[in-house]
């Protein structure tokens, strides 16, 4: 049986990240953050989910409001420091030095998370 997801505005997964059958596929969201007005929080919850990595764009913006409301919700936040990205270093400046500390548990290179998944400590 084949899932089929209805991606509104248009979008629609690269074709490298297609949802596998039994993956759990978040709603879309409107705003910001991943967390508003989805059903994220409920999907992780459900699968007793309380470590949270970030990635992606924009880092003082999306990245930012996704992890501050993740924190908010009681989850672990790891932000990717080399996985993440802005307009201009000095927004890539804010997101990591001066905000992630604000609300990521750990800032960690993507080889850091690699080696702590390895080794079974994240």
């Amino acid at each position: 049986m084949s899932e089929t997801y209805d991606l509104t505005w248009g979008g629609e997964f690269q074709s490298d990240f297609q949802p596998r059958p039994g993956d759990v596929v978040a709603q879309e969201h409107w705003g910001q953050s991943g967390f508003a007005d989805t059903d994220l929080d409920f999907e992780l919850k459900q699968h007793g989910i309380t470590y949270v990595v970030v990635v992606g764009l924009l880092a003082n913006t999306c990245i930012e409001s996704t992890g501050r409301f993740a924190m908010e919700l009681g989850y672990h936040v790891t932000l990717v420091r080399d996985a993440t990205a802005a307009f201009r270093p000095e927004m890539m400046h804010a997101a990591h030095e001066l905000n992630g500390p604000t609300f990521a548990h750990a800032i960690l290179t993507t080889a850091e998370v690699v080696a702590a998944l390895e080794g079974g400590t994240a």
